[in-house]
């Protein structure tokens, strides 16, 4: 999962400080769930989910398909 945190804000052009500015999520818990010291709590999840336009499911890395399910 971390890696995938890491990618997508990558891919966006992010750094961690923009992000949380765009979420709202703290830039050491971002960190922390980059770095895999800790995992993002559901509401954490879905709110990066949105964010990024990707499944829940692509940030856990139980898929590589990154499109939502409808």
């Amino acid at each position: 999962m971390r890696n995938k945190l890491k990618e997508l804000r990558k891919q966006k052009g992010y750094t961690q400080l923009a992000l949380q500015m765009r979420t709202g999520i703290e830039q050491a818990l971002l960190s922390k769930f980059e770095n895999g010291e800790r995992v993002p709590p559901t509401e954490t999840l879905l709110r990066l989910a949105e964010f990024y336009n990707v499944s829940i499911d692509y940030i856990l890395c139980c898929t590589d398909n990154p499109e939502i399910n409808k």
